[in-house]
C-alpha cells in the first residue's frame, strides 16, 4: 500500500435534529447525502469521495480536489434542503494530507485532516457559533465559509431544488433545461436561483477555485 501523501479536504456532518425527524426521513437525508456524494465525483475527475455513515446521524466525505471544499459543502446543503427545509446539517471541514490509496470506510481513517474536520463539526455544532459550517483555518477562506453559510441558511427547498441542478462547477446548464427538468417555468428558476443569491456564491465560489478574481461574472444562461 502506498504511503505517497496527497492534498485532500476532508468534510463530517451530523443532521441537525435527526431525532425530530424521525427514522424515515433520516433515511431519506442520507439518500440524498449519498446521492450527491456520488454526483461530486464528475468534479473529482471521477474519484469517489467515499461516503460513509457514522454515528446513527453522522457522515463523511473526502474531496480528492480540497478547492472544491465550499462548493460541495453547499451541494450537500442544497441536496437536503431540497427535501423540505427542515432538513440540514452541521459540516466541518479541514484540510490537509493523507496517504494516497483510497478508504472503502472513512471511519477507520485516523490521519489529521478527518481529526481537524471532526473537531470543527463539533465547533459548529456549539450554540454560541451561529454558523452550522466551521473551517479549520482562519482569514479570507473562513469568511468566506460563514458569509456563504449565512446566504445558503436561507434557502427554500424550491430555491435548494434549484440549486441542485446548475451547482456543478464544470458541467454547462441553461434555464430552460433546468425548469424542464424540474416541470417549473423558466421565469420561476430564474426567480428561484436570483432569490438564493446562486450568481453571488457561484462568483465566490469559481474565485476561491481559481485563486483569482474573476472580471466577467460568466454568461447569461438562455
Amino acid at each position: 500500500m502506498s504511503n505517497k501523501l496527497r492534498k485532500i479536504a476532508v468534510l463530517t456532518g451530523d443532521l441537525v435534529n435527526s431525532t425530530e425527524l424521525g427514522p424515515e426521513n433520516v433515511e431519506r437525508a442520507f439518500d440524498a447525502l449519498e446521492a450527491c456524494a456520488k454526483m461530486q465525483a464528475d468534479w473529482m475527475e471521477g474519484q469517489s469521495l467515499h461516503f460513509t455513515r457514522h454515528r446513527g446521524d453522522g457522515w463523511q466525505v473526502a474531496l480528492a480536489d480540497p478547492k472544491y471544499a465550499l462548493r460541495s459543502a453547499l451541494c450537500f446543503r442544497a441536496a437536503l434542503r431540497a427535501l423540505g427545509e427542515e432538513f440540514d446539517s452541521y459540516i466541518g471541514i479541514a484540510e490537509g494530507e493523507a496517504p494516497q490509496e483510497s478508504y472503502s470506510n472513512l471511519n477507520l481513517a485516523t490521519f489529521a485532516p478527518f481529526v481537524l474536520s471532526g473537531q470543527c463539526l463539533e465547533l459548529a455544532k456549539m450554540e454560541q457559533f451561529e454558523s452550522r459550517f466551521f473551517v479549520n483555518g482562519f482569514g479570507p477562506l473562513g469568511a468566506a465559509f460563514i458569509l456563504a453559510e449565512a446566504i445558503s441558511s436561507k434557502w427554500t427547498q424550491t430555491q435548494s431544488e434549484a440549486v441542485l441542478e446548475v451547482i456543478h462547477p464544470k458541467a454547462p446548464w441553461t434555464y430552460t433545461a433546468v425548469a424542464k427538468k424540474l416541470e417549473k417555468s423558466r421565469q420561476a428558476i430564474s426567480k428561484s436561483l436570483s432569490a438564493a443569491s446562486f450568481e453571488t456564491l457561484n462568483y465566490a465560489m469559481t474565485s476561491i477555485e481559481e485563486k483569482k478574481i474573476l472580471v466577467k461574472r460568466g454568461e447569461a444562461h438562455a
